[in-house]
């Protein structure tokens, strides 16, 4: 008789992990139940805000791989439209609302995996619970933010308000922009992009205040006004700003509400707690995706970072793992990337912040290039910050803000982040150097180069 393996969540970790326990079991030794609430699986949801600032064409555009393809290629009986409402441990099986049906039933398994990604944080604010009033996390969210943008008519939408200046909310006032929105960012923050330092995301405010949004920084959101139960303005501090609709960017939160329910341990950061393999303390239950807890290699601290790469990794390691192999997570450093307005950003490792609340004594070097050789058409302008540990040299954050060309150089710092270079050894890296691509002293060496200066100047009091 097969073994049942049950998937809830239809998105990257949870398809990542069904497709790779596939390719390892067959039908007759594994059979595979994939439950997704809502109406799509698998898809883009770094594509949603180009979704809505116009630049992909329509929803099925981030659709990764269609329903009918994990059926009828691979066997997984993915179900789409059924929630699942509990997680009974002793009962090895999951309560199913079926919504498109109207019915709910129970499904056995004998292995579980957990791949409920993340929720939105919604401010418990009066008002926040409004019609047009938008979190956005999944395809679903960015769905009906899209009908919104595109009502016409006395429906359509002409002032916005963006409440939070993280990566999402960035993304998405920018998106408005280009929909012909008027539109506001609020952040409580020194500046927008909190996982940046200051320095670096004052670049990113003047950016968007040159694409015309209006930014106002230090500054809380205190509630939302209503009428006839739908948004009309955003209560800021002792004013209000019109919002024909809110889109909130304050991040996203694991969503372990039915991890919790059935006694499956969560972390000090709320995420699944699993070990490196993705197996949770639960025999026979793996998590993966934007519910976990992961491990951050520079901090070596617990974290919860929702990124749809680190979701397909997770979700191939739990594959792999019930298909009979072994595979691990080791941990991430927090690597990202965007783009806001003409600007590319990106980051890895620490920031200063989070480099004082690891106990670490650092230094800092900010240096101002271009993508390229100064003389070749199209160079543009980059900032590239290097955090160092003062004691060891070792390299423990990095942060870019540049223009076209500028942002992927992050990877080369992330590479160094997690083998532990210290910027004296990145001096000596053997970069690519063509004037296309580059001037001929890269701008990851020239930083690495003053980093490794100024720690020799507080080494010897020069």
């Amino acid at each position: 008789m097969a073994e049942r393996l049950v998937v809830i969540g239809g998105d990257a970790a949870g398809m990542s992990a069904a497709s790779q326990a596939r390719d390892r079991r067959g039908p007759d030794d594994l059979r595979i139940v994939a439950l997704e609430k809502g109406f799509h699986a698998s898809y883009s949801a770094c594509g949603i805000p180009y979704l809505v600032g116009g630049e992909v064409g329509g929803v099925e555009d981030l659709i990764v791989r269609r329903p009918e393809a994990f059926r009828d290629e691979q066997a997984i009986d993915l179900r789409l439209r059924s929630e699942v409402t509990e997680i009974d441990l002793d009962r090895r099986a999951v309560a199913v609302r079926d919504h498109e049906e109207g019915r709910d039933y129970w499904e056995p398994f004998d292995q579980l995996v957990v791949a409920t990604g993340a929720l939105p944080n919604r401010p418990g604010l009066p008002g926040a619970d409004a019609a047009g009033v938008y979190g956005v996390q999944t395809l679903d969210d960015g769905a009906a933010l899209l009908r919104a943008v595109e009502a016409d008519g006395a429906e359509r939408p002409r002032a916005a308000t963006v409440v939070g200046g993280g990566y999402i909310g960035l993304e998405m006032a920018e998106a408005l922009v280009r929909r012909g929105l008027s539109v506001t960012l609020v952040e409580a923050g020194e500046q927008p992009m909190g996982t940046l330092d200051p320095d670096m995301g004052a670049l990113i405010a003047d950016a968007l205040r040159r694409l015309g949004v209006e930014v106002l920084l230090g500054e809380g959101v205190t509630g939302f006004s209503a009428s006839g139960g739908r948004v009309d303005a955003v209560c800021v501090g002792d004013r209000s700003v019109r919002a024909d609709l809110v889109v909130l960017g304050l991040g996203a939160r694991p969503n372990t509400a039915l991890a919790e329910a059935a006694g499956i341990p969560v972390g000090e950061t709320s995420g699944i707690r699993t070990d490196r393999r993705m197996r949770t303390p639960v025999e026979g239950v793996w998590a993966a995706g934007d519910c976990v807890e992961t491990f951050h290699l520079v901090s070596r601290r617990p974290v919860a970072i929702a990124l749809g790469t680190h979701a397909n990794k997770q979700g191939r390691a739990v594959g792999i793992n019930i298909g009979g192999g072994y595979a691990s997570f080791p941990g991430v450093v927090g690597t990202a990337v965007s783009k806001i307005c003409e600007y590319e950003v990106a980051r890895t490792g620490l920031n200063e912040a989070e480099a004082a609340a690891a106990g670490f004594e650092f230094v800092t070097e900010t240096v101002a290039s271009t993508t390229r050789a100064h003389y070749y058409p199209g160079a543009r302008e980059m900032r590239t910050k290097m955090i160092a540990d003062r004691r060891t040299g070792r390299l423990l954050g990095a942060q870019i803000v540049g223009q076209e060309g500028a942002a992927k150089r992050i990877d080369t710092l992330a590479l160094a982040v997690w083998h532990g270079m210290t910027v004296e050894e990145m001096t000596g890296l053997d970069l690519a150097y063509a004037p296309p691509f580059a001037p001929v002293w890269d701008p990851v060496l020239i930083t690495a180069r003053r980093t490794a200066e100024h720690l020799e100047r507080l080494r010897t009091g020069g």
